[in-house]
């Protein structure tokens, strides 16, 4: 089994979904005609994207804890595809309820996220890209620019 193969049509399918949400906030800002009428929902994406750079920046260009197991030398803490690819299944978690009112629709399509999670992760290291801390690093920290999504859209706003 190609794992290599698999993650990378898995980190594709993400920045799909990801793309989507990005022309839906375009076509909202198109229609609504300003950027302040578009569903913060998708006014936000940019945040958790934003520290997902700069953590990458980080730890590709500065402080490098580990080089990939096949030996290429490569930084690979964290998992670049897992910390992507969590961070876009992650979100669409919190937004597809929004768009989406088929309740059972939506646990299934939270399902098969969670599960291409997995396997991406997994993959990762089947494939000797990544050492299990790697893609556990990339988990955790999709996990925190989630939780910096999900604070800034819920946060409450003084009158």
């Amino acid at each position: 089994m190609n794992w290599n193969l698999i993650t990378n049509i898995i980190i594709v399918l993400a920045i799909v979904i990801l793309g989507l949400f990005v022309l839906l906030g375009l076509f909202q800002w198109y229609k609504r005609k300003s950027l302040k009428k578009v569903d913060k929902e998708l006014l936000y994406l940019p945040l958790p994207f934003a520290l997902l750079g700069i953590v990458y920046l980080v730890f590709e260009k500065f402080i490098i804890l580990n080089t990939r197991p096949n030996g290429s030398g490569e930084p690979s803490f964290p998992s670049t595809h897992t910390m992507v690819a969590a961070t876009i299944f992650f979100l669409a978690i919190i937004i597809l309820p929004k768009y989406i009112k088929n309740q059972k629709l939506v646990l299934i399509l939270d399902a098969i996220m969670i599960v291409l999670t997995i396997l991406i992760a997994i993959g990762r290291v089947l494939a000797n890209m990544h050492w299990v801390v790697d893609v556990i690093g990339g988990l955790a920290f999709a996990l925190i620019f989630t939780w910096v999504y999900y604070y800034a859209l819920n946060r409450k706003t003084q009158p």
